[in-house]
């Protein structure tokens, strides 16, 4: 399993909004199957991120069209050589 990078940019019109709660249901059910390590939002700058885990490129296509919102986007996938974060790393220790 390989991990990617999806960089998106999406417009924003009127009946958007209406695609969000089936937007995050999704997302939901890919963050609880470990498909997605991590999944951020600007609505300032109209730009989203997702990290995630799969095959291939096509692969990350076969799970972005999946979503509702996937016609206001344009987005670049990046295959990632290194991803870290603090959620990878063993709990601090707290003395007692």
């Amino acid at each position: 399993m390989k991990i990617f990078s999806v960089n998106i940019r999406f417009d924003f019109p009127d009946d958007f909004m209406k695609y969000v709660p089936e937007h995050r249901t999704l997302i939901n059910m890919l963050i609880n199957t470990n498909v997605i390590e991590s999944y951020a939002v600007s609505m300032e700058t109209r730009r989203s991120w997702i990290i995630l885990n799969a095959e291939s490129k096509e692969a990350v296509e076969q799970i972005l069209i999946k979503s509702p919102l996937y016609k206001f986007w344009t987005y670049d996938i990046d295959e990632l050589f290194v991803y870290d974060s603090q959620n990878f790393r063993l709990p601090k220790l707290e003395l007692n």
